[in-house]
């Protein structure tokens, strides 16, 4: 993991060299606080996606509860609920959600690869057929920026991000739950015998993740005064790939949330970076999966290389 971050890091230095010298307007302190503001939400659901890989599974449907959670933070605002009550319907939704692919995973047994593909697929349906493809329109402005103005606002989303990622990563490293969820990931069948509840840590990751999807929705939706129908497409992969270049084994039990830091860091640059280097932003995508082929196979060679020694 460690050479693996060292590497990432050393490409990321190169590219804001190259940017450095060719696009130096990239620094610009409006175009770095576009990018937190933007990519806030990224970290919070790719904090709860590392919890997930961490725990050995995998939930491919962030992006459609995402689009879901977005509508429903819209609807209840809409409706002239205060704010924390709005925070508090998102997130509780989003936990609803969670739990689903937490009990087709724990209750029915399905391969969380295959129970939140369908559930990927159901609420994006669910949601077209719902909205008819409609937006939320017509939010109060008092919603907006959480009332706080804009560069309150800013700050709220950004601050409430960090908040997470502190909180998350002092759980992570000190608490016997933090310990559970690496445990689990790392040998299911040991953690068992030694007195872990596997399938309560399973289920549980899985509902932090859809609450962790509800509060990036939330973070997001604040900033606007209407609500797409078709939000989220492609986050999952933007969480997954932050997660897995961060440095987290994909098989699970290994990894860190300042990896994944890192990696929602790198994957944010891109686009800037393409816009001000002038290439063509259908390379983001293509980028990002080299990203990702070269982390895993990094990863296979550490593997290799570990049990070689080990031999």
């Amino acid at each position: 993991m460690t050479r693996r971050l060292i590497a990432i890091g050393g490409l990321w230095l190169l590219l804001l060299g190259i940017l450095a010298v060719r696009a130096p307007n990239f620094f610009a302190p409006e175009n770095l606080r576009d990018m937190a503001i933007t990519n806030a939400p990224a970290l919070v659901v790719s904090i709860g996606m590392t919890l997930v890989i961490l725990a050995g599974e995998i939930d491919v449907s962030i992006g459609s509860q995402f689009a879901v959670l977005s509508v429903v933070a819209g609807i209840l605002a809409k409706s002239g609920l205060p704010l924390p009550m709005v925070a508090f319907g998102t997130l509780a939704s989003g936990a609803v959600l969670g739990s689903v692919n937490g009990l087709l995973v724990t209750a029915m047994g399905i391969p969380s690869i295959v129970a939140t593909l369908a559930a990927m697929a159901f609420w994006r349906e669910f949601l077209r057929w719902t909205t008819q493809g409609a937006w939320v329109e017509g939010i109060p402005a008092t919603f907006q920026w959480m009332g706080l103005g804009q560069t309150g606002g800013e700050l709220a989303i950004v601050g409430s991000a960090a908040i997470l990622f502190a909180v998350a990563t002092w759980v992570t490293g000190n608490l016997k739950l933090g310990r559970a969820v690496y445990a689990v990931g790392s040998r299911r069948e040991s953690a068992r015998l030694a007195g872990i509840p596997v399938s309560g840590v399973t289920f549980g990751v899985f509902a932090l993740m859809g609450a962790f999807t509800a509060l990036a929705a939330f973070l997001d939706t604040v900033r606007f005064t209407q609500v797409q129908s078709s939000a989220g497409v492609g986050l999952e992969l933007k969480a997954i790939s932050a997660v897995v270049i961060g440095g987290t084994s994909i098989t699970g039990g290994k990894g860190s949330l300042w990896g994944t830091l890192m990696g929602v860091v790198v994957l944010a640059a891109i686009a800037p970076a393409l816009t001000f280097l002038g290439v063509n932003a259908f390379w983001e995508k293509a980028i990002q999966g080299a990203i990702i082929l070269a982390a895993v196979v990094m990863e296979r060679a550490a593997m290799k290389g570990d049990r070689a020694h080990a031999r």
